[in-house]
């Protein structure tokens, strides 16, 4: 399903000031889906480090040095790991807020390399005693629900979510388009903003 936040991470890699990239929200929200879908969509591999799955993947990252780091996460993987044809995904990073951390080396000395981490409770893991927030050297960006927009392209209405979206207060909005949007904004709001459940109410129109 499409997100709109996939062109906010499309202008993001092609950023000249571009630093590493921390996605924040809640569970279930799809920021694993969203980073898959860009990768696939902008590079020709992706590495993906799941931390809360796989915490001993933390010992990739004693050295603090992004290029031989790099170099270890290739001959884990098996995936060449290069600038501007790889981008490294670090999800469930509050698992090791270490690494979160050290993601300050990688825009001091290898900013060419496209990296991305996503986390749940990020809040929790920045109360952690000793956790050093690397200030000025990684941006981020928050992911929530889906909105009614993303909605209406998930049910096959783009035509109807782009004239929405360039619809203003004060426009004249016919009584048959405003009686069929109110029913799919009630849908919608009954169905939740969670792409899986928006998916499985699409495919199977029970709820």
């Amino acid at each position: 399903m499409h997100r709109f936040a996939l062109d906010d991470l499309k202008k993001w890699r092609s950023k000249p000031n571009r630093k590493p990239l921390v996605i924040r929200g809640a569970r279930q929200v799809g920021k694993t889906y969203l980073v898959r879908q860009f990768a696939g969509e902008m590079f020709k591999h992706l590495v993906e480090i799941n931390f809360e799955r796989a915490p001993w993947f933390a010992s990739l990252f004693t050295s603090n040095d992004p290029e031989k780091i790099s170099k270890l996460i290739e001959l884990e993987f098996d995936i060449p790991v290069i600038p501007g044809d790889t981008l490294l995904f670090f999800d469930e990073i509050q698992a090791t807020p270490a690494i979160l951390a050290s993601l300050r080396y990688f825009h001091e000395e290898l900013p060419e390399q496209h990296l991305i981490a996503a986390g749940s409770l990020l809040e929790f893991a920045f109360e952690e005693p000793g956790f050093s927030m690397p200030v000025g050297r990684i941006e981020y960006m928050h992911l929530g629900p889906m909105q009614f927009e993303e909605f209406l392209i998930a049910d096959g209405k783009e035509r109807l979510a782009a004239w929405l979206n360039d619809f203003s207060l004060g426009d004249d909005m016919p009584e048959s388009l405003h009686r069929r949007l109110t029913g799919m904004l009630k849908t919608f709001l009954v169905t939740g903003g969670m792409p899986e459940a928006v998916s499985v109410y699409l495919k199977s129109g029970s709820w």
